[in-house]
């Protein structure tokens, strides 16, 4: 028996057919995107660590660089010992350690913190995540060190809303670069960490930059972030 196309029951099934159409190809849509940008991040996250040990990569190119120069991977607890829950340096760096700040029910101790062992001109490096919060929302980075763990040697930051020509500089080369050769503990082998000062660092201190002009807010941020972060990864740099 035929559809009379002008009743109310047609109407109505042709609605529901056309909603059911809808949602399963917006269903498929969003699927597809989701696998599509959970590579782009992954890709991004590794560009961002390899350029704190000063390797240029690409999007393009961030899997091989990654497992050209990261060789190994350790995962700790907020004391900084080693626990064993991850099989392979990739899903090490899929901790998602901005999801782990923002959820303010998760326990400091139950949280994870991956450090990455780099391999690059016969020299070994350590490098350090790193996770907190500027003016305006999240900010971000990675921190390398030399063998000793203690000497930087390179560092990478960026952000999600800091004020374009203030804080979002922190994102910017000449910014990140007076981290190099800077250390996180004092003479005595005490943590000491990095600020950020405003005003200007001094320039005898191994324990000091520049901060930015106009990004008060967020120079403190970085100031908080690395001395949260790399306290924990401390412990288990220098025990």
């Amino acid at each position: 028996m035929a559809f009379n196309k002008d009743s109310n029951i047609f109407t109505f099934v042709f609605a529901i057919s056309m909603c059911v159409f809808v949602a399963g190809v917006l269903a498929g849509t969003f699927s597809f995107l989701q696998s599509d940008i959970k590579y782009n991040q992954s890709a991004k996250n590794m560009v961002d660590l390899l350029s704190a040990i000063e390797v240029d990569s690409s999007r393009e190119m961030a899997e091989i660089d990654f497992d050209k120069y990261i060789t190994d991977f350790v995962v700790l607890d907020s004391q900084g010992n080693k626990i064993d829950s991850l099989s392979n340096k990739t899903s090490a760096l899929s901790i998602d350690i901005k999801k782990q700040y923002r959820d303010k029910t998760l326990k400091l101790e139950d949280k994870k913190f991956p450090l990455f062992i780099a391999e690059k001109d016969n020299q070994s490096y350590y490098i350090a995540p790193l996770i907190g919060t500027g003016l305006w929302g999240p900010i971000w980075g990675f921190v390398s060190f030399s063998e000793d763990g203690n000497t930087v040697t390179g560092a990478s930051f960026d952000h999600k809303s800091e004020t374009p020509g203030l804080g979002a500089e922190i994102r910017e080369t000449f910014f990140e670069e007076q981290f190099i050769g800077q250390k996180i503990l004092n003479n005595q082998g005490d943590f000491v960490s990095i600020s950020v000062m405003k005003g200007g660092a001094n320039v005898d201190s191994y324990h000091e930059v520049d901060g930015i002009t106009g990004g008060t807010i967020t120079s403190d941020g970085v100031t908080d972030m690395l001395k949260d972060n790399l306290y924990i990864y401390s412990k288990y740099l220098n025990k």
